[in-house]
């Protein structure tokens, strides 16, 4: 097959899970003999066309601000990626154009593109926000959703990764039948075949520090559990200064490290493999990596059970998931520190989601829709 890819940043030249997905699913399929084009901005160094590992790289644009004002998108720079995906797309070589859903403009653009060449559309949807684009934009949110919803009725081939994200999907726009839910991936053997941290925790978080994802609920509960554990938090955000502030009034402030963003992937890997427990109450995820990451590296996982979350269906029984609450995570942080497991082992759970097995379902969704 001929599969190209538009997105708006490239992996490893910005680093983050839509982007990371296509590059794992894109090498791989690369190496199977498909031919693996991605359009996107110039984030690279060197020429715009250019060859990295197996797959060629397309520029349609100068590097530019994907985000304004901290942690929102730049409508600008997703107009302007809809402007010049359109010569792109028209391109008469691909079999299989596929493309992620934010930011939605660029969607509708490449339909109209793919009509033309009677290519068949994909758009992964990570997430569907619906009413959270209020809490995400205020009252410019609603413009937002309505955004979401007519892209949601544009024609194609929709894929989530996780069953959550597909029923929430069915709500705006396609029927359940429709769509094809593949999970996102990891690299299992390369998880396990980190070195250890030598400065671990006892609890680890790694994430955003957004009101999401809820590390306020977190430090609460770790201040009313075993006053000997250390919690290492890991990550940056709009939020880091309150939660330091929040952490600092607590009894267990002492035992309580915030190590910012660590720039390279298996310092965090590392810091996973040294924690015997991972703990994630975030109330929003498309679907969850960190959790398998943390999984796969042994660490009895935590996570919230919460209609807008597909945390506790990728944990499901290899984790503990507990009500959305303090109340609900201090039992679980008590229970796990106490040495309590899960029923599933969490590594052998998480072998099941190693990106060649994506890769595998993923090469069969894409022949179905070409010979169809």
């Amino acid at each position: 097959m001929n599969v190209a890819y538009l997105t708006p940043v490239v992996y490893p030249f910005v680093k983050g899970g839509v982007e990371k997905r296509i590059h794992e699913v894109g090498t791989r399929l690369a190496d199977r003999g498909h031919d693996i084009t991605i359009y996107s901005r110039h984030w690279w160094d060197g020429p715009e066309t250019m060859t990295h590992e197996g797959m060629t790289l397309r520029a349609i644009g100068p590097a530019g601000e994907i985000y304004a004002d901290g942690d929102r998108r730049s409508i600008p720079s997703a107009l302007g990626l809809a402007a010049r995906s359109l010569p792109a797309v028209l391109r008469n070589d691909h079999d299989l154009l596929v493309t992620p859903v934010a930011p939605y403009f660029h969607v509708s653009t490449a339909k109209l593109g793919t009509l033309l060449g009677r290519t068949p559309l994909v758009v992964t949807w990570h997430e569907v926000w619906s009413d959270y684009w209020l809490d995400y934009m205020g009252q410019l949110g609603r413009v937002g959703d309505l955004v979401e919803r007519v892209t949601a009725k544009v024609p194609c081939h929709p894929v989530t990764p996780s069953e959550m994200t597909a029923e929430r999907l069915t709500r705006i726009g396609p029927s359940r039948d429709e769509i094809d839910v593949i999970p996102n991936g990891i690299d299992t053997a390369s998880i396990r075949d980190v070195p250890t941290a030598t400065d671990g925790y006892d609890v680890l978080y790694a994430g955003r520090l957004i009101e999401d994802k809820n590390v306020d609920m977190l430090l609460d509960a770790f201040d009313r559990a075993d006053p000997d554990a250390t919690l290492g938090v890991i990550g940056d955000g709009p939020m880091r200064d309150s939660l330091e502030a929040h952490a600092s009034a607590l009894d267990c402030s002492d035992r309580v490290t915030f190590l910012g963003f660590l720039e390279e992937y298996e310092d965090v890997l590392a810091q996973m493999r040294a924690a015997p427990l991972f703990v994630s109450p975030s109330f929003r995820e498309g679907f969850g990596i960190t959790l398998l990451e943390a999984m796969a590296s042994d660490c009895t996982v935590i996570t919230v059970d919460h209609h807008f979350s597909a945390g506790s269906e990728v944990v499901g029984d290899a984790g503990f998931v507990t009500e959305p609450t303090v109340e609900g995570i201090t039992d679980a942080l008590e229970r796990a520190i106490d040495g309590e497991r899960p029923p599933q082992n969490p590594v052998e759970a998480a072998r099941e989601y190693d990106w060649d097995h994506v890769a595998d379902r993923t090469e069969s969704c894409y022949t179905r829709i070409v010979n169809s």
